[in-house]
């Protein structure tokens, strides 16, 4: 057959089975579809069930088959009609002997064995698939659960893994703020010692004076009892006072000179930990903004034990006041801004009271993006600008007079 059609959607069944006794095609291939090149549309697959009988199941009936040879010059029509007639005869024919009818029921029957047979076979494969599907439901059910099993297992163990190093970063900020502070305590005893022995100095050196002065004033007497000279008396007490300014003079540097070193020993401690330059206004400890988290206001671990150093050093010079001061960049609003600053000093403020810095001697206040230390046009000028600044002043540590201004106005 050589056939071609117009039609979108187009299917031919031929069967190598008498038409009688089809239930079921065998898998003998009698023809192919072929798609040529100028074969138009597109061909589509499509998944379909079906079951074949192997070759042979069909038994031959015995009958001869005559092909029809087609003649060009004759009508279709004519060969169906000479075909017709061959059938009929063969189908009323009286000399049809009982063999032929015999195939015909043994194929008959054998096609019913057949389709019991793969029923059969189809059940057992569908039992089989369903056993298999359910041990791998089953199987897949218990990974899940061990795998479950193990998840919450390892979360446990990580949580208490993280317990316990929080637990021990917080002991090890604790010992370091008790060393930091007793080292604070030993200075702030050798700062007293050196008082101390500065004061017996000027105990002495009063001394010397109050005995220059007796040996003035006897001389003074010797003087006026033996000339009662009036001019070397008025002499004597200049003396006396020059001697006296001389002597107040020297007490006064002499206490300058002791608030100059502990604002001076005050300063390399704290610059050990932080930052710290000198100013007008005090000694500034500067805290750069990679202490915090971006945004963020709460203390990072290595803030903490750097503040807890801080606090173990100024409660070692009691009578100091700390004013804690939060700046940013201009990135963001300006409320924003506003409020991040006064966030971060607020959490250095309440930190350093912690520690045992006295309540009444911090304040903390917020500068959002004023007051910049540095352009605010590339990253290394505004990160130099989100910072913290905490400044200590006090009478016990004076303050120099060649100071440079710091950022808190």
């Amino acid at each position: 057959l050589d056939v071609t059609t117009d039609l979108q959607a187009f299917a031919l069944v031929v069967t190598a089975e008498p038409y009688y006794a089809v239930r079921q095609p065998s898998n003998v291939v009698v023809l192919e579809n072929v798609v040529r090149e100028d074969t138009k549309g597109t061909t589509e697959a499509m998944n379909t069930k079906y079951e074949l009988l192997e070759r042979g199941g069909y038994i031959p009936s015995g009958y001869k088959f005559d092909p029809v040879v087609l003649n060009t010059h004759l009508p279709l029509e004519f060969f169906e009609a000479r075909n017709a007639v061959k059938v009929d005869g063969y189908a009323t024919s009286k000399h049809i002997d009982r063999k032929p009818m015999i195939a015909v029921a043994r194929e008959a029957v054998q096609t019913a064995e057949d389709a019991r047979a793969i029923t059969v076979q189809k059940i057992e494969q569908e039992r089989l698939a369903n056993e298999r599907q359910a041990a791998a439901n089953a199987q897949a059910q218990t990974q899940a659960q061990a795998d479950d099993a193990t998840r919450q297992k390892e979360q446990a163990q990580s949580d208490q893994a993280r317990a316990e190093f929080a637990k021990a970063q917080a002991e090890s900020d604790t010992a370091r703020a008790q060393l930091a502070k007793t080292q604070a305590e030993s200075d702030v005893v050798n700062a007293q010692t050196a008082k101390a022995q500065a004061e017996s100095e000027t105990a002495r050196a009063q001394a010397d004076a109050a005995n220059a002065k007796a040996d003035s004033d006897k001389a003074l007497a010797d003087s006026q009892a033996s000339s009662a000279n009036a001019l070397s008396a008025a002499q004597a007490d200049a003396e006396q006072s020059r001697l006296a300014a001389q002597q107040a003079q020297l007490s006064v540097q002499q206490a300058e000179t002791d608030k100059a070193a502990m604002r001076t020993r005050l300063s390399e401690q704290l610059n050990t930990i932080l930052q710290t330059r000198d100013s007008a206004r005090g000694l500034i400890v500067s805290m750069s903004d990679v202490l915090f988290d971006t945004g963020k206001y709460s203390l990072k671990p290595g803030a903490r034990e750097k503040l807890a150093k801080v606090a173990g050093i100024l409660l070692a010079y009691p009578g100091l006041d700390i004013a804690v001061g939060g700046y940013t960049d201009n990135v963001g609003g300006d409320a924003m801004n506003q409020r991040l600053s006064e966030n971060r000093a607020g959490s250095v403020r309440d930190y350093l009271v912690q520690q045992g810095v006295a309540t009444n001697s911090v304040t903390a206040r917020g500068f959002g993006n004023s007051l910049a230390v540095a352009t605010n046009d590339n990253a290394a000028g505004r990160q130099q600008n989100r910072r913290v600044e905490l400044v200590v002043s006090g009478e016990a540590i004076g303050s120099p007079a060649n100071a440079t201004t710091g950022s808190l106005q």
